[in-house]
């Protein structure tokens, strides 16, 4: 099994997220990343279409509720946050 990675774009994205929501943006995202390694077996050599835009959401230890856009790059075996919003 491979293992799947999780990663912003752009790259410094993160570094302007609190500390309670990047830690629960780092949880979905490994869970994320879980998941559509058992969906995606084939991984590098997948050859269908891209899953596209998809949501997630959870919240922090302090409630604060957490809704993130992802893709899911099938081929490169990771998940790519595009943006995050929080109440």
């Amino acid at each position: 099994m491979s293992e799947w990675t999780w990663e912003y774009t752009p790259d410094d994205y993160g570094n302007s997220l609190t500390p309670p929501v990047k830690a629960e943006v780092g949880r979905i995202c490994a869970e994320l990343a879980v998941v559509n390694s058992m969906v995606f077996l084939d991984g590098a050599a997948y050859q269908g279409p891209s899953p596209g835009l998809r949501v997630a959401h959870g919240r922090t230890t302090e409630g604060q509720y957490v809704m993130l856009s992802y893709l899911t790059d099938v081929r490169g075996e990771r998940i790519v946050v595009v943006s995050v919003s929080c109440l």
